[in-house]
Order: structure tokens, then sequence, then C-alpha cells
């Protein structure tokens, strides 16, 4: 009897270790190659930018991911940006291309079941960009014209809901980046851009400008793959720690946002 419970015991342990051991195993990949592989957008000014001035990757996204790369590897700079789209984010994150995706990524119920995603570290809402010379004054005058969204986003959702909300008749028209979204508002091939407000800060200029009203409340989150729960586990408690300490903040001002 008392071998059986023994054994059972030491089973037990083996199991325990194995499986510690496989999570673990997470993180020390990242540790022993050296380099945190992150997706991010090159494309959204304070959040994630490839600076044309400086070849550099700038933003909050960029500042949590060094502080995430001098966590776990102990090197701020021990940092590869990927550039994702909302179209390659998934499939990059599934085969092992990238770690982690920070990206102006929107938690939902529907995400949740294809990736593990940290604590929200940004709270934003959709908003609408329209050219500075523009007639339109809040959403209702909308009516009749064309909206640009970007693909496989969740803005094109909650613009068709707020459409219908509103009681105007509009057309949606999606593309594949945000430049291409403001290339097409400033050609007048749309009447205006609907995307994070956040997002839309950064193409705000002499030509445009953004309305006051906006909606669908929304959280970004880091993602990760599903089934990686040590290292998703381990990245919601660098982010945590980053709020308690006060220094999320602090970045989100050092960015104006």
């Amino acid at each position: 009897m008392k071998k059986t419970i023994i054994f059972s015991l030491i089973m037990a342990l083996v199991f325990t270790m194995a499986a510690c051991a496989g999570t673990n195993a997470q993180i020390k990949n990242i540790q022993d190659r050296g380099v945190l592989r992150v997706g991010a957008k090159v494309d959204v000014p304070r959040f994630g930018y490839l600076n044309p001035a400086t070849n550099e990757m700038e933003g909050l996204e960029v500042d949590i991911s060094r502080v995430i790369a001098k966590d776990i590897i102990g090197d701020k700079n021990a940092v590869s940006f990927f550039n994702i789209t909302a179209q390659t984010r998934g499939p990059m994150l599934d085969n092992g291309e990238i770690d982690i995706v920070i990206a102006t990524f929107t938690i939902t119920e529907e995400r949740k079941e294809s990736f593990n995603f940290s604590r929200p570290y940004f709270t934003d809402e959709l908003g609408y960009l329209v050219l500075s010379d523009s007639a339109v004054a809040k959403p209702g005058d909308l009516e009749g014209k064309s909206i640009g969204v970007v693909q496989a986003s969740t803005a094109r959702a909650a613009l068709e809901e707020e459409i219908v909300h509103l009681g105007i008749d509009a057309a949606i028209k999606e593309y594949g980046s945000y430049p291409e979204v403001k290339a097409s508002l400033a050609s007048g091939d749309v009447d205006a851009f609907v995307a994070d407000k956040s997002i839309l800060f950064g193409y705000i200029d002499e030509n445009a400008r953004l309305l006051d009203a906006g909606f669908n409340p929304q959280n970004y989150g880091i993602a990760t793959k599903k089934g990686n729960d040590k290292l998703a586990a381990h990245i919601d408690s660098i982010i945590e720690q980053l709020e308690n300490s006060g220094e999320l903040a602090a970045l989100i001002e050092k960015w104006g946002l």
C-alpha cells in the first residue's frame, strides 16, 4: 500500500515537472534565442510607427515591447519588429514567426477563442476623420456618402451598426492599410475615415480634422498564440506591474494619447 502511494506521488511529481518544463519552454525559447519577435504596425503614429527620418520604430507599443524584452531577456533592445497587418497577424502568430502581437489589437470575445490576450494596456473608441474643408460636422452628415475602413478590423462591423443607429445610408469601402484610407480621403474617394481615435490622431494635419463624436469603446491587448499560456500569463503580469507602478500611464502621456 505504501509503495503504491509513493509511486503515485512520484508519478504525479514527474507529470507536474514535465508540464512546467513545457510551459517554461515558451519563455526559455525566447531567452535562448536572445530576441523577442514582435508583430507590430509600422504605420500608426504614436503606437507603432517606422519613423522615415530615423528609420527607427517608435510609439507606445514599441516602448512596451522593449519593457517585455528587458524583463524576459535582460536587454530592452533585444527586439525584432515584424510589420504585420490585420490579415497577417493571426497566421504569423500561429506558425511561430512571431512571439507576440502588440498592434492596436482590439480584444473581443470572438478573438479570445483564437488567441491569448493580456489585460488591456489602452482603451479607445472609434472616430471619424474628415477633410478640413468638409461640410461634415457630425456623423449624421454622412448621409449618402462613403466611409473608408481597414480590412479585417473591428471597424466595419461596428460602423455598420452605428450607421443603423444613426438612421443614415452610407457606403463602406475597405482598404488594405491606414495610409491607403487616408490617401482615399485626401483624393475624395471617401468622405470619412473611420478607425480607432488613437490611430486617427496620427493622421490629423492641415487638411484633415477629427470629429468630436466617437463610438464603440474597445480595449487593446497583447496577443500570444493559443496554448502559450505561460508566456501569456507572464506578459499579463508585466502589464499589471506597469499599471501598478504608474509607468504605463507615464508612457501613454509620453506619446500624447
